[in-house]
Order: C-alpha cells, then sequence, then structure tokens
C-alpha cells in the first residue's frame, strides 16, 4: 500500500498520548496502593495530562489532510456499528475529553475524596482515570482493528497488529512520562524508565513475531486464479495502457526492495536498539540528555516502522497492476 503521512503521524501522535496518559495514571494508582511512595504533585499530573492532550489533539489535525472533503469528516462516525474508523472517531474525542477532564480535577484541586478502603482513598481523579484508560484501551483496539480486519491484506489481517498499536503506543508514551519525569520528579525516574523498559522488551518481541509471520505469507491468489485460466506459464506483459493510475499510486508504494529493507532496519534500531540503551543507562544515571536522545529516536524511528507498516500491505490488485507496459 502507498503509505499516507496523515495517517502515519496520526496513529504515532495519538498513540503516544494515550501511552503518556497510561504512564501518569498507573504512577498514580501505585501511589495511592502504597506500592511506590507519593512524591508526584498535582503540577506533575496536571502537565502530563496537557502534554497527552496536545498530542492527541495534533493527530486529530493530521488526520484531517487525509480527507478529501473535510466539512463532511462528521459522516465518518454514521457506521459505528459495522466500521471500526467510526468507532476510532466517536472514541478519540471521548477519550480527549476525559483527559481534559482529568488533567483539570487535578490543576483546580478537585480532587475530593469519593471512598475509603482501609488506608486507601479513592478520590474524584482515580475515577476519571479508570474511566478514561477504559477508553484509551478501547481506542488502541479501535484503531488496529481498522488494519486487522481487513483479510484481503494478510500482512495487516493478523491479532498482532493490534498487540503492536496498542504496546508501541504505551512504550512510547511511557518513555516521555520518563523524560517529563526528569524535568519535574527526577526521583520517579526509575518507575517511569522500569516500565518503558518491560514495554519496549514485549513490543520487540511482538513486533519482531509480525515481521517474521509476514515475511512467510504466501499470496492467496495468483493470475491464474483472477483471469480463471489454469495454466503454469502465464506472464503479464502489459496491463492494458502506458501511463500509472490511481491504482498504481495509491496500492503500491513503489519502492525498492532494498528500500524496504532499509526503512526495517532503521525502525529497529531507532525504535528499539536506541532508546532501549538509553533507558537502561537512565535506570542508573538519570539523564535529561540521554532521556530527550530516548524519546527523539523513538518517535523518529516510529514514523518510520508506521511507513513500514502501511507499505508491507501487499493489496491483491498489485497482482494485475504489476506492468505498465
Amino acid at each position: 500500500m502507498q503509505p499516507a503521512f496523515s495517517v502515519i503521524f496520526l496513529t504515532t501522535l495519538i498513540g503516544m498520548g494515550q501511552g503518556l496518559f497510561l504512564a501518569i495514571y498507573t504512577e498514580q494508582v501505585y501511589s495511592v496502593l502504597n506500592v511506590v511512595e507519593k512524591t508526584s504533585t498535582v503540577e506533575f499530573y496536571s502537565l502530563g495530562s496537557a502534554v497527552a492532550l496536545l498530542l492527541l489533539i495534533l493527530g486529530l489535525m493530521a488526520s484531517i489532510f487525509h480527507l478529501g472533503r473535510p466539512e463532511r469528516a462528521w459522516r465518518a462516525a454514521s457506521m459505528w456499528r459495522t466500521s471500526w474508523l467510526s468507532r476510532e472517531v466517536i472514541i478519540l474525542p471521548t477519550v480527549m475529553g476525559f483527559i481534559f477532564l482529568y488533567g483539570l480535577v487535578h490543576f483546580m484541586d478537585w480532587n475530593i475524596i469519593v471512598m475509603t478502603f482501609g488506608a486507601v482513598e479513592i478520590d474524584l481523579s482515580i475515577i476519571i482515570g479508570a474511566l478514561t484508560t477504559l477508553f484509551v484501551f478501547s481506542l488502541y483496539i479501535a484503531t488496529g482493528m481498522i488494519y486487522a480486519c481487513l483479510k484481503f491484506l494478510q500482512e495487516w489481517h493478523s491479532p498482532l497488529t493490534v498487540i503492536n498499536y496498542l504496546l508501541l503506543g504505551s512504550a512510547s508514551g511511557f518513555t516521555l512520562a520518563t523524560f517529563i519525569a526528569a524535568y519535574k520528579h527526577p526521583e520517579l525516574i526509575s518507575f517511569f524508565a522500569g516500565w518503558s523498559i518491560v514495554l519496549l522488551v514485549l513490543s520487540f518481541i511482538f513486533r519482531g513475531a509480525s515481521l517474521i509471520r509476514n515475511k512467510r505469507l504466501r499470496p492467496k491468489s495468483t493470475v491464474q486464479t483472477a483471469i480463471g485460466v489454469r495454466h503454469n506459464k502465464i506472464k503479464q506483459k502489459s496491463m492494458g495502457f502506458m501511463g500509472g493510475s490511481m491504482n498504481t499510486r495509491d496500492f503500491f508504494h513503489g519502492k525498492t526492495r532494498r528500500f524496504l529493507k532499509s526503512i526495517k532496519t532503521l525502525f529497529l534500531l531507532m525504535v528499539f536498539a536506541i532508546p532501549l540503551t538509553m533507558l537502561i543507562l537512565a535506570f542508573f544515571k538519570p539523564s535529561i540528555t540521554i532521556l530527550g536522545v530516548a524519546i527523539a529516536s523513538m518517535y523518529i524511528g516510529l514514523l518510520a516502522e508506521r511507513w513500514y507498516f502501511f507499505a508491507e500491505g501487499n493489496h491483491p490488485q498489485n497482482i494485475y497492476y504489476q506492468s505498465i507496459a
């Protein structure tokens, strides 16, 4: 498939924003349950929520450039019963609204105690955060299922697609939280870095599994099945016209195998190897510079990873449009 940069920015930005929220809420839950020492402040939760919301807004703005008629964007939500895209369109602003409310409750110090369980006090932000978490995971699933539900694109039609969207988004969000903690609460670096390392390792395992799976795939359709002629030596010489068309532009990336291989190597290094090395260093010797390198490398790598993901999808129509003349 031809990767669309608007969708690449959309999925990477909202994925990181969702992951950032999960990171700050995880830390809050741990502190409420007294699993970790409570050191974070209202300012930290407010800042984290604001950055997460900004990433979601930027992702939503990027998606507008993918629309042929932006003024009709509202119609994308009309098919929510059958379309994962419609569900994503509905859930995304819902997540944004809940993250805004979560940050506002912290910023305005409206954290009234709702209930208590022994020494554990559940305040309003914990309740809002739990609801937000539910919608965040729903958004990850909806975004991944947009591609995983397409049976004719074998490379995408797998549970690994949804898992990778969730894990990569979460890993990037926790890494960003580690970077933010370096400014506001250095004592939380080890907490977020530890989570980031675990998520990165899991992301590498499942993304690697998808790469291995897709490399072993064999197309279900052939030129013979396309035209209904059972002959072993059919070879296409021309598609019937001398120039390109929408089919050759929108359903094929037009890059060489060598270029694809270089992109795969690039994202494996920049999403996994470099950030993982930086996070391990920061875990033992905290440094804003090291964490800055980690998050910058990861996001650039995620752009390359998402480009590769879309380019890897081989549309069956390319069996016919494989030769212009």
